[in-house]
This record gives C-alpha cells, structure tokens and sequence, in this order.
C-alpha cells in the first residue's frame, strides 16, 4: 500500500515497530532502519542493484529479518520542485514493491540528503574509499531521519492539543 503522506503513513503504522529508509538509486539502494519507538534512524546496508526481482527479494528479506513494519522512500526532487526521471524510477520501484508487500510504503523529500551524507562522513574524516561504499546507507540515514522527526513532531503537536480540549468540557 502506497501512502501519499507522512501524515497517513503514520496513521497506518502499528506501534514500536520499526520502520525502514531507502536511498534508491541506480546502482544500489542504502538502507536504515528506526528502533522500535521510531526515534533514531541507523544506517545499516547497501544493497548492489541486479534488477527489479532480485532486489525486491534482497529488500524483503532484510524486512523480515529486521522486523520492518513500513518503508520510507527518498524522493529525488529537483531542488526547484519539480519531478524528474529520477522520481519518475523511485515511484515505479514503491508500485512494483507494493504488488509484493503488504508494508505501507511512503516518500520523504530527500533533496541534499546525499550531500550532508558525504559532509558527515569526511567531517568524522572517513577515506575516500570507504565514504564510497557506505555513502548510501547514509543517506537512507538522513531520508529516515528527517521522516522519523516529522513523524514525532506531528504525535508531539497532538498530544498537546489533546489535553486543551478534554480541559475545556469541564
């Protein structure tokens, strides 16, 4: 199931289950996982692209292994907006994954989420060579990040409007 939202996609989640970001890209595709109260996203692999079956299966396997209850996309969008053939190829992949998996699917905008990856991994003066094979699971780090805080920003500002209005009755 494909959830246009964070807002839905949140609402279809299950409790302490942890969920899922995937830097889809053409070669490989970086994953991170949330622990179970979906606070802190970790980055955790990369899987080599083949084609569509093998890498579905490699990433649903990892699903089930790690217990993941919801996948989050990166969205590449153009930094004005806009939607290009890279997000054109991040939706085809959600809709094939979904014929496969009853895993709510959602995006998250990832605009320079590659870019404060890399700026993070020379900071903490990682080499070249190893910034190459981890750069993407990274960046999935930074995709679930943004979307794990979205999330609890949103169940925050609820849970403060909820006390205001049972208040008010009395």
């Amino acid at each position: 199931m494909i959830v246009e939202d964070i807002a839905g996609f949140a609402a279809v989640l299950s409790p302490n289950r942890a969920i899922a970001g995937l830097d889809f890209g053409e070669k490989t595709i970086g994953v991170a996982i949330s622990d179970l109260r979906r606070s802190v996203a970790t980055p955790i692999e990369v899987i080599r692209r083949v084609k569509f079956t093998a890498d579905a299966a490699a990433l649903l396997a990892l699903c089930t292994q790690r217990g993941i209850h919801g996948l989050i996309l990166g969205l590449p969008l153009n930094m004005d907006g806009s939607e290009g053939p890279r997000v054109q190829a991040t939706r085809a992949f959600a809709r094939n994954l979904s014929r496969l998996t009853d895993l709510p699917i959602t995006y998250w905008d990832e605009r320079l989420s590659t870019v404060a990856a890399e700026r993070s991994l020379i900071e903490a003066d990682t080499s070249r060579k190893r910034r190459k094979e981890v750069i993407d699971q990274v960046a999935a780090g930074y995709i679930l990040q943004g979307a794990l805080d979205r999330m609890g920003h949103m169940a925050r500002k609820a849970a403060d409007a909820a006390p205001q209005e049972s208040s008010s009755e009395g």
